[in-house]
């Protein structure tokens, strides 16, 4: 399929760019994906997290905007890349919506 988690895509219909975050084993056995929007103009915070592409582009994922997409039913490409840092602390910033009190 060729899209991996840290990929930033743009998504046909939509003018702001996403981030894949599902692991590469849940994309690779479902052929779906749950992406975070990356928008341009938004001040960080503990679930907006600010991130550069491998092209130099800057971004905030919003973290707490999680969707699920097929990319077979939807026009996705991928436009770029974020590092394995930057994965890990989106990654962080998630689960931490889903721990207990």
């Amino acid at each position: 399929m060729g899209f991996y988690q840290g990929d930033i895509i743009k998504i046909a219909g939509f003018k702001y760019r996403f981030l894949i975050i599902s692991k590469n084993a849940f994309v690779s056995k479902l052929g779906m994906f749950h992406v975070c929007p990356v928008l341009a103009n938004l001040k960080d915070g503990p679930l907006h997290i600010r991130i550069k592409g491998a092209d130099g582009k800057e971004g905030v994922a919003v973290c707490e905007q999680i969707k699920l997409i097929d990319p077979n039913v939807r026009n996705c490409s991928k436009v770029d890349r974020i590092t394995y840092d930057q994965i890990m602390n989106i990654a962080d910033a998630i689960q931490g919506i889903f721990e207990y009190d």
